[in-house]
This record gives structure tokens, sequence and C-alpha cells, in this order.
């Protein structure tokens, strides 16, 4: 959905889906979201990617500070960066949520819920072999907001169930005096 139009998320679901969103990897890899997608409360920015020759969707300076981490030709552990990695399918969210007693988050004007998506998705090669790291990121002053942590519990729970087993992870980001983001692990 574009910022501003509204259908039903059923429909957008299947719109993405048919587009190839959320799916392929390196520079076949489509957002689930896009910058035209969602309102922005500050940056939004397309930015091409050195490692995976395609452009990247950034909806926040703390998301394209870091990705350019994680791009940097010296970061070679790095493989693959996806952004707005959707946590598919829907029921798997909508029955963690149930479980944990949370409530998912639903589309404000039609009320259905929606996908949830993490910021980024990392595969990286270790001495272990290829991993898959979820990444959310938010502001520290953010953290403690109880709709956030709800998403959060919902998608780290999705997340440890399925593929991405102990590599899912919050980062907290606190604005230095100099403007550097100084990350904090919470997981």
């Amino acid at each position: 959905m574009s910022k501003g139009s509204r259908r039903s998320e059923s429909g957008a679901i299947a719109r993405r889906l048919k587009e190839g969103r959320g799916q392929g990897s390196e520079k076949s890899y489509k957002p689930w979201l896009t910058v035209r997608d969602v309102p922005s409360r500050g940056l939004s920015v397309r930015i091409k990617g050195r490692k995976t020759g395609r452009v990247h969707h950034l909806l926040s300076q703390l998301e394209l500070s870091y990705f350019l981490m994680l791009d940097d030709i010296r970061a070679s552990c790095v493989m693959d960066i996806r952004e707005q990695f959707p946590l598919t399918p829907i029921e798997t969210t909508l029955e963690i949520a149930d479980m944990l007693s949370i409530p998912h988050p639903k589309d404000p004007k039609t009320g259905e819920p929606i996908v949830m998506t993490t910021d980024f998705l990392v595969i990286v090669t270790s001495a272990d072999g290829e991993r898959r790291l979820a990444r959310t990121l938010k502001p520290s002053a953010d953290l403690g907001w109880s709709r956030l942590g709800h998403r959060y519990r919902t998608r780290n729970t999705s997340i440890a169930g399925g593929e991405f087993k102990k590599s899912s992870g919050l980062l907290g980001y606190r604005q230095s005096t100099s403007g550097c983001g100084t990350p904090n692990r919470t997981d």
C-alpha cells in the first residue's frame, strides 16, 4: 500500500506475494515493504548496496547506519542483506501472539492483522557455516514502550521457532552527543 491509500490487508498481502516481495536473495531479493509503502517519522532512503548490487529500502536513520556497517567491504563475513524481511506465514505470528496473550499488530483503518517484518535478515558465514541473523533496530528510548515490547516478543518467538533459532536480536541505539549511535544488544 502506498502512503495515503488503503486496501484490505489480505489484498495487499496477495499483491506483495505476487510481486515476489520478501522473496529471493542477494540481487534478486525484494523487500516486503518499500519506502513508498510506509509513512516515515524521519529519514527513509533507497541506497544501492555494494554486496548485493541492488537498491535497499531503509526506513530510518538507524537502519541506514546499520546497513552501512553491514555493507562495508571489510565486513567480509556478511554474504547477504535482506531488509524489511517478512515473518510469514501470518498465521504463525497470529498464533504466537495468541499464545503469549499479546495483541497482534493490525491495520489501524481496517483492523485486519498485518504481516510483521524484521528490519534485517543478515546472512553471514562463520566457522560453523552459514548463519541467518534477524535484527530489529529501535531507538533505546522506545524499548520500554509496551506495544513495541509485544511486537518484539512476537517477532523473537516467531524467529526462534523457525530457521533463525538462536540468531535473533533487538538492537537499541543511544544517540551520543557526537551524533554517533552506540549499539546496545538487548536480547
